[in-house]
């Protein structure tokens, strides 16, 4: 009785299988999409980082912007957008100075040095 049911079952589900329509279809993806939409959502990610930081924060209220208006902003904004706008965040110097300082700082910190080997 039992392998009459096992075989039964298992021709009954073979028919079912053979009877469904399984459609899958495949295509190639240009490389450039893919980079397109993976940096769209990293510049997304990032620029929304970007906004949540104190100082950030801190300087748009400085300026009369709600920094929930600002997110809210960022999240309506077009993919071609955001990227625009984290173009211009990168092009910027990362600092309100110029090098100039580091370079005096490590002329002193030399001569000191200089200056103590010499004089020992």
């Amino acid at each position: 009785m039992k392998p009459f049911v096992v075989r039964s079952l298992s021709r009954l589900l073979i028919a079912c299988l053979m009877l469904m329509s399984f459609t899958a279809s495949a295509g190639m993806i240009g490389v450039d999409q893919l980079s397109a939409a993976s940096g769209a959502s990293a510049d997304r990610a990032a620029l929304m980082t970007l906004i949540a930081r104190d100082d950030v924060q801190s300087q748009l209220q400085a300026r009369g912007v709600d920094p929930s208006q600002a997110r809210a902003r960022v999240a309506a904004m077009t993919d071609s957008e955001v990227s625009s706008v984290m173009g211009q965040i990168d092009a910027l110097p990362a600092g309100a100075s110029s090098n100039n300082g580091w370079w005096w700082a490590g002329a002193v910190v030399i001569a000191i040095i200089v200056w103590y080997v010499w004089f020992s």
